[in-house]
This record gives C-alpha cells, sequence and structure tokens, in this order.
C-alpha cells in the first residue's frame, strides 16, 4: 500500500470511528439508527419469497398502489360539470420538473373529444400563397423538434387574489405541467404554405382554432408565431393523451396556456387579431377601476413551495428537513430563487437542481435544520430579465382584488410545530 493509499485508508477509518462516535447525534437529528436487529433487513420478506406479477399485470401508465393518491383533482363547486372543467396537478407530490402525462392538469371548454390519426386535418389558409391541408402523417414527414416546455393556465393561483382560499399547491398552483414536447416548428408550416416569414411582419397575426366543439379560437402575433410556436404530437416521448389534445395541439412557450389550442385543426393568416370571445370577455384582467388589460399572454416569473405545504406536512421531529418547490418563467431563464422561513422578513438562497431552462420549469432546495418551531415558508422567484415575483400587496396595490388571471404572487404556508402547513396571508 502506497503512502497515500496509506493515508487514505487511515482518513476512511477516522471518518467511519467519527460517525459512529457521532450516531446519537445523528439520531438526535431525526435519523434513525438501528438499537436492535431490524427484521426487515435480516428477515426474508414476502415480497423475496416468490414469484412477482409478470409483464402483462399492470395496466399501462398506473402507478403501484401505494401512490394512487398521487392523481390530478378538481373542485366540484369550481366545476360543477364534466363540459368546461378543469383539475389541478399533484405538484405537492412530485419531484423534479417533468410532469408525468396522466398527472398533468385537464381545461376543457366543451369536453375532451376523440379524433383518429385517420380522421385529422390541419387547414393553414388566409394570406398564403398555397393553402393547404396537412394529415397526422403528413406532419410526421416534416424535420421535427423536442423542447421542455410549461404550460400554466392563466387562472392558476386566480382564487387567491381575495385571500387565501384553497388549501395545498395542488389547489392553489397544480394549474401547470411541464412537459417534453415534440413536433414541428410553426414556422416550417407557414413556409410550405407560402407566408413571406421575411421582414416587416407586425401587422400579421394568426387565428389558430380546435376541432373540438367550442373551438377556443386564439389569436396570436405572427412575431411569436415565427419565434417558438411548436405544432406538437408528442408528449414526454409518446403520443398525447385525449386530453392534453391527441392527436395534435400547439404549443406557445411562456404564454397562457389558454393559447396552447388542443385538437388543433385551422391556421388562418391575418392582417389583425379576431377579438374572439376568448380573448375579449374572456381572458383579460379587469382592474379596480372596471377596466380590463388586454393581450397579456405572458406568464411572469413565479415560484411555490411544494413541500412542506398544506398536502405534504413534516412527518418527522426536529432535525434535518429538505423544504423543496418549482419556479418558473414565461420570460425565459430562472436564474434564482429564494427562501424565507419567517413570512419574508429573512431570505436565503435556495440551491437550483439544475441551470434553469427558458419557459420551463426549475426545481428548487433549501436544506435547513428546522428547530420544530413554527414557520411561514415562502419562495421569491428571478428570471434572466430581472424581475422578481411580487408579494400579494404588490400585486393588488395595481391591480386591486378584482382579477381572475395572471396571479404570480408570492405564496405563504404556515408550518405549525407539529408539521402541518395552512394557506395564509402576510402583510
Amino acid at each position: 500500500m502506497t503512502a497515500d493509499n496509506q493515508k487514505k485508508g487511515a482518513s476512511r477509518r477516522a471518518f467511519l470511528k467519527g460517525a459512529v462516535a457521532a450516531g446519537g447525534a445523528v439520531a438526535g437529528a431525526g435519523m434513525t439508527r438501528a438499537a436492535e436487529p431490524d427484521p426487515l433487513i435480516t428477515e426474508v420478506q414476502e415480497w423475496a419469497s416468490g414469484l412477482g406479477e409478470g409483464v402483462d399485470a399492470t395496466p399501462y401508465g398506473m402507478p403501484i398502489r401505494f401512490e394512487d393518491d398521487v392523481i390530478r383533482r378538481n373542485v366540484e363547486w369550481l366545476t360543477a360539470d364534466t363540459i368546461s372543467s378543469i383539475n389541478f396537478t399533484p405538484i405537492h407530490a412530485l419531484d423534479g420538473t417533468i410532469t408525468p402525462q396522466g398527472c398533468a392538469f385537464e381545461r376543457h371548454h366543451s369536453g375532451a373529444i376523440e379524433l383518429r390519426k385517420e380522421d385529422y386535418r390541419l387547414m393553414i389558409n388566409g394570406m398564403v400563397d398555397k393553402p393547404m391541408i396537412f394529415t397526422y402523417a403528413d406532419l410526421e414527414r416534416f424535420p421535427r423538434e423536442n423542447h421542455v416546455y410549461f404550460c400554466e393556465c392563466a387562472a392558476n393561483t386566480g382564487m387567491e387574489w381575495a385571500g387565501a382560499q384553497l388549501n395545498g399547491a395542488q389547489f392553489t398552483h397544480g394549474m401547470i405541467h411541464n412537459m417534453e414536447y415534440s413536433g414541428v416548428p410553426l414556422r416550417t408550416l407557414l413556409t410550405e404554405a407560402g407566408m413571406e416569414t421575411t421582414g416587416d411582419l407586425s401587422d400579421k397575426w394568426i387565428y389558430v382554432e380546435g376541432a373540438d366543439a367550442s373551438s377556443n379560437g386564439r389569436s396570436i402575433p405572427m412575431e411569436k408565431a415565427l419565434d417558438d410556436v411548436l405544432v406538437a404530437f408528442k408528449a414526454n416521448g409518446e403520443a398525447l393523451r385525449k386530453e392534453h389534445g391527441y392527436p395534435v395541439r400547439l404549443v406557445v412557450p411562456g404564454w397562457e396556456g389558454n393559447m396552447w389550442v388542443k385538437w388543433l385543426r385551422r391556421i388562418e393568416v391575418l392582417d389583425g387579431p379576431v377579438e374572439s370571445r376568448e380573448e375579449t370577455s374572456k381572458y383579460t384582467d379587469t382592474l379596480a377601476n372596471g377596466i380590463s388589460r388586454k393581450w397579456t399572454w405572458e406568464m411572469d416569473a413565479k415560484s411555490v413551495v411544494t413541500s412542506p405545504s398544506p398536502q405534504s406536512p413534516i412527518t418527522h421531529g426536529p432535525g434535518p428537513l429538505v423544504i423543496t418547490g418549482l419556479a418558473w418563467s414565461g420570460h425565459g431563464k430562472i436564474t434564482r430563487v429564494d427562501v424565507s422561513t419567517d413570512g419574508g422578513k429573512n431570505w436565503q438562497q435556495a440551491r437550483l437542481a439544475a441551470e434553469g431552462q427558458s419557459k420551463a420549469l426549475s426545481r428548487f432546495y433549501l436544506e435547513i435544520d428546522w428547530d420544530g418551531s413554527e414557520m411561514l415558508l415562502q419562495s421569491r422567484a428571478h428570471d434572466e430579465t430581472g424581475y422578481v415575483q411580487p408579494t400579494k400587496d404588490e400585486l393588488r396595490e395595481i391591480r386591486g382584488e378584482n382579477s381572475i388571471y395572471h396571479n404570480n404572487c408570492i405564496q405563504t404556508w404556515w408550518v405549525k410545530e407539529n408539521g402541518e402547513a395552512e394557506n395564509v396571508e402576510v402583510s
């Protein structure tokens, strides 16, 4: 053994010796130190005593039964019928950033429809040289791209304008998902239809419609349409689920989810916006004086602590605690997230799990030594433009309490001594 290896061996022995000596301290910090042999380790368990189930035993997409509470949930008084409805992603029970399709929130204006690939058609018309109709098979033949983006409903956190309402991150912030989309850039299809994509296009718009009964028509400025909009037919590597617009949907990165038209059937090139129902009487931001802001497409920087939270309480005593959550911005990358345990009086910079991706969720962590006392947990996001997530009071000062949409306020969880949490406001 070389001198270096001897030193390493001695260092390791010293570390192990110190770790054993510190066992009581580790246990006191909330970790388990076995005083007696643990039968779960020393005895052969039922699951290791025979053969398990075959590959056909688990239906596609179903988690193990011990995780069957990790599901989308709705609120009966908010969505009283199954036609115009919404449910919420269980963000409190997830980690990382990619949302499984089976957990990703849904929003329907006239119910989710079944449309076969063979029956699918996408028309591009209006101010183009060659109006065209594409089949699903046609779309598959174009060069495609893969991008991870978040999709957030403009009404996410909307109930909180008037005060702390729904108890739990799933219900306050769960109208969001983050998936890897595969598809064809809209620019490619517009070019194929003979539209000029260079020069001054400031007066050009597109109008997009879905194949469902509502059609959910929305106008999009041409500058955005040619930038990063995607005609997508896969998510997280698989076909879109029915509820997410199978077989083809629009992806409009960083902009409100209502513009991500599902079951995409038509794109018309125009010299101005259509002023449809969904962009006049709906999806506008009403201010305190009754006037509504219009064309508020982009989703501002936002974050939320997902654990601890009302649906994810602390279940152990004082000691090591991982605070975690999500942050995102429709303006680009998340560059920093701060966390406060005292209602915003003091802040600590959290650790980003990975460098922020543009218009995608970022996961943050803050590891602390919890002393068992109450906390007022908050998170505050910063994006690459320098924008800092505001407090609810700062938003209300400008917009009042009459809004429904675009509430990106700092969220507060009151964590009690017993580890349970409630949705509260602080000022």
